[in-house]
C-alpha cells in the first residue's frame, strides 16, 4: 500500500488552492490521485464529463490487456478488488499470424502463469473513480473544462469553464494524446497518423478461444481477437478509412457475415454482441514530459499504437513513477514540483516507454505495408523471432510486465 505519511494539515481546497491539480479523470489521472491517497496533500481532479458518467462509464468497446505488473499496481490502489470475475478473463497466450501463412509466432509466460487479463476500459475507470471518490484529500471538479492555464514560479493557475479559479503547486495534464494543456505549455509531440481506423466490438463465436489473444496481419487488414468470457471475444479490425466506411453501413447480420469472411471462419459462426466503436489510429510521443510546475501523464505523454496493448500499462506505470517522485519530495520536505524530481520522472518514464514506442510503430508500419518486399520481410521477422529464444523472452517479459 501507499507509504504512511503525516496526516493532512488543514486543507486550502475550499479556497481553490491545492497542492496538486490533475486535468483528466481517465484511468491515468485517476491512478495518480489514488496513488497519493494517503499523502498529506490536497488534490483536485478536473474532468469534462459529469460525475454520473464517471461513476458509471458507458462501454466504449475497448478491452485493456493488463500485464501482471499492472494488475499488481491496481491491487495496491484497491481498484482490482472492485472488479468482478467476469470483467477479468485471463490471457494465457498471444499468437501472431501473417497473412495466409500457417506459421504462428506464440508468446506465453515461462512460469505457466497468465500473461495478464483483459478488462473493459469502462470497468477500470469505474473502479478507480470509486476509489478516488472515497479519498479525504481529493476534490473532483466534474462537468467543467480547464479553459485557461498559467504557470508562474510559485505555482499554476487554472480557470474553469464555470468561472472558478484553482491554483496548485503542481499541474498534471492527463488530457488525452491530443492534449490542449501540453500545447499550452509549448511542448510539442511527435504525432504519427497511420491513416487507418480501428473498429472494436464484442462478438460471440462458435469455436473456443482457449484464452489466446490473436494478432493477425493479413493483406489490407489487421485483425485482433481478444479472449473474453466463454465463447466471447473482443474483435478488433483495422482498415483504411475508405474500406471502413463500407463496414459502418452494414447491419448487425451483414457485419457478422463479414467478420466470418475476413477471419476465414477460424472462430466459426459469429454473432454481434455489442455496438461497434471506431477510433482513428494516431500515436503520440511528447518532446518533453515535464516543464516548471507541470508534468504530462498517460496518453498526453505517450499515446501508443494499440498493436502491443501497452497504452494503459504505460499510463499506470507513469502514475506510480510520478506518484513516487511526489511522495519522495514530501518525505524530504521538499517542493512536490521540485525540478530535480520531475526530471527523474521524465528520465525514468522515457527509458521505460521510448524503445517500445519506436518498435511498435515500426511493426505497425511494416505490417500495413503491402509491397512484396515488406511481406517477405515480415514473414522472415516472425521466423527470426521464433528462432531466437532470447528475443522472444524479452517480448514475453514485456507482455507480462515483468521486464525491468
Amino acid at each position: 500500500m501507499n507509504p504512511q505519511l503525516p496526516p493532512l494539515a488543514e486543507p486550502q481546497a475550499a479556497k481553490g488552492a491545492f497542492d496538486l491539480l490533475i486535468v483528466g479523470a481517465g484511468p491515468a489521472g485517476l491512478s495518480l490521485a489514488a496513488r497519493l491517497a494517503s499523502a498529506p496533500l490536497s488534490i483536485g481532479v478536473i474532468e469534462l464529463q459529469d460525475k454520473a458518467t464517471l461513476a458509471a462509464p458507458p462501454y466504449d468497446g475497448r478491452e485493456i490487456a493488463l500485464t501482471q505488473a499492472s494488475i499488481a499496481r491496481l491491487t495496491t490502489l484497491g481498484a482490482w478488488q472492485l472488479l468482478s470475475p467476469h470483467e477479468t478473463p485471463p490471457l494465457l497466450r498471444a499468437e501472431v499470424l501473417d497473412g495466409a501463412s500457417p506459421y504462428v509466432l506464440g508468446f506465453a509466460d515461462r512460469r505457466a502463469a497468465p500473461l495478464g487479463a483483459l478488462v473493459p476500459n469502462a470497468a477500470i475507470r469505474r473502479t478507480l473513480f470509486e476509489r478516488v471518490s472515497q479519498q479525504d484529500n481529493c476534490s473532483i471538479f466534474a462537468g467543467v473544462e480547464a479553459q485557461r492555464t498559467s504557470i508562474q514560479d510559485d505555482g499554476a493557475r487554472v480557470e474553469l469553464s464555470d468561472g472558478r479559479v484553482l491554483t496548485a503547486k503542481l499541474l498534471v495534464a492527463a488530457d488525452t494524446r491530443f492534449s490542449p494543456l501540453r500545447k499550452s505549455q509549448g511542448i510539442g509531440a511527435r504525432m504519427i497518423d497511420f491513416g487507418r481506423t480501428m473498429l472494436v466490438t464484442r462478438i460471440a463465436h462458435e469455436r473456443a478461444h482457449g484464452s489466446v489473444a490473436t494478432e493477425w496481419f493479413d493483406h489490407g487488414q489487421t485483425i485482433a481477437m481478444l479472449p473474453l468470457q466463454d465463447h466471447n471475444s473482443s474483435f478488433v479490425l483495422t482498415l483504411d478509412a475508405r474500406q471502413m466506411r463500407d463496414i459502418q453501413s452494414m447491419d448487425a447480420v451483414a457485419f457478422a457475415r463479414e467478420v466470418e469472411r475476413r477471419t476465414q471462419r477460424r472462430w466459426g459462426a459469429v454473432k454481434l454482441e455489442s455496438d461497434r466503436f471506431y477510433y482513428p489510429l494516431v500515436a503520440a510521443y511528447a518532446e518533453r514530459f515535464v516543464a516548471p510546475r507541470f508534468a504530462l501523464l498517460g496518453d498526453a505523454a505517450v499515446g501508443m499504437h494499440p498493436v502491443t496493448a501497452h497504452g494503459f500499462n504505460f499510463g499506470l506505470r507513469g502514475a506510480f513513477t510520478l506518484g513516487g517522485v511526489i511522495l519522495a519530495a514530501l518525505q524530504r520536505r521538499r517542493d512536490i514540483a521540485d525540478p530535480q524530481g520531475l526530471r527523474r520522472y521524465e528520465r525514468d518514464h522515457r527509458r521505460a516507454t521510448l524503445p517500445l514506442f519506436v518498435a511498435t510503430n515500426a511493426i505497425a508500419k511494416l505490417y500495413s505495408d503491402e509491397r512484396p518486399v515488406a511481406r517477405l520481410a515480415r514473414g522472415m521477422a516472425l521466423r527470426l523471432m521464433n528462432a531466437t529464444p532470447g528475443a522472444r523472452r524479452v517480448v514475453e517479459a514485456s507482455l507480462s510486465g515483468t521486464a525491468p
